[in-house]
């Protein structure tokens, strides 16, 4: 069976939902709206921004970085209160809130409205972009797939890492793109997800492959979602025909949903031409990245066929 979710095709339209936690999901919004993001001396963070004609004012604390893998801890998450402090604490804290946080100096992020660096040294962040597209280059049709998500971090250190690379597979007939997720130097991965895998604990991590100028169409398109494997964090998605095509692209880009209360990260590549059998430079290529699978994938039972 193809490494990538083949079973999908027939549908030619999964949508995955959200992880259940991560850089930590707020809202659905309609189009970029403007982001104010303010940090008290407390470690909380209040998010103000518009969801169409009401102002919202959502109360973030309790979280920052990640845990690494367990089965036996649950994963950090933020308690989030969108009542803007008065359920928390019988205030309207948003009227009021105080902002000690300063200008940003931290790691580039995808997708980014707001961000600052608080007194402790710590970081905040809000990112903003479209999850929940349909796969394949499939156009969006329902509202969900329609709106971008509003996403929230807290994080001190290193950021999460997205390792990708490409190749032929299977013959050398079909394009892949493979990589490995990792956090802090280790695999990023969960322990359960459902049938159309979707993460069902804190730690799976959804990553999201777009394809540029493909046969979907011209610009960003997305390609396919799906989970990090267990133990390695490794991933793999081979470009197979689909009733819109191949979807092989001059660019690809993945998008991995931060582990814990981390930001989203992501990882760019450029694509290949179609193998040229008995090409030196094609053999060559296709072995040196073998080599690099293979060691990523080690210790695992997925992404092992070339």
């Amino acid at each position: 069976m193809f490494r990538t979710t083949v079973a999908a095709l027939t549908a030619l339209a999964v949508v995955l939902p959200p992880a259940a936690s991560a850089s930590q999901f707020v809202d659905h919004i309609r189009g970029h709206v403007p982001v104010t993001l303010k940090v008290d001396r407390a470690g909380r963070a209040m998010v103000y921004y518009r969801k169409g004609a009401a102002g919202r004012h959502v109360l973030v604390a309790g979280a920052m970085n990640a845990r690494q893998p367990s089965r036996a801890v649950r994963q950090v998450r933020f308690r989030i209160d969108y009542s803007g402090g008065w359920r928390t604490t019988r205030r309207p804290l948003w009227k009021s809130f105080p902002n000690a946080c300063g200008a940003y100096d931290g790691p580039a992020l995808p997708a980014l409205v707001a961000a600052c660096r608080a007194p402790d040294g710590s970081y905040w962040a809000v990112q903003e972009w479209m999850v929940d597209l349909p796969n394949f280059g499939l156009p969006p049709w329902t509202v969900r797939q329609r709106r971008s998500s509003l996403r929230v971090s807290h994080w001190s250190g290193a950021v999460a890492r997205v390792e990708l690379h490409t190749d032929w597979i299977y013959s050398r007939h079909f394009h892949e793109v493979f990589g490995q997720a990792t956090y802090l130097g280790r695999p990023v991965y969960g322990f359960s997800s459902t049938r159309r895998g979707a993460p069902t604990d804190g730690y799976g991590r959804l990553l999201y492959l777009d394809t540029f100028d493909s046969s979907y169409g011209s610009g960003w398109r997305r390609e396919n979602a799906f989970l990090s494997h267990a133990p390695t964090g490794v991933f793999c998605n081979g470009f197979y025909r689909n009733a819109r095509g191949t979807g092989v692209g001059s660019r690809y880009r993945l998008r991995m949903v931060g582990p814990g209360v981390t930001p989203d990260v992501e990882s760019t590549v450029g694509g290949l031409h179609d193998f040229r059998a008995g090409n030196a430079a094609d053999l060559s290529y296709e072995a040196a990245q073998n080599v690099i699978l293979d060691g990523l994938a080690a210790g695992g039972r997925q992404c092992h066929h070339h």
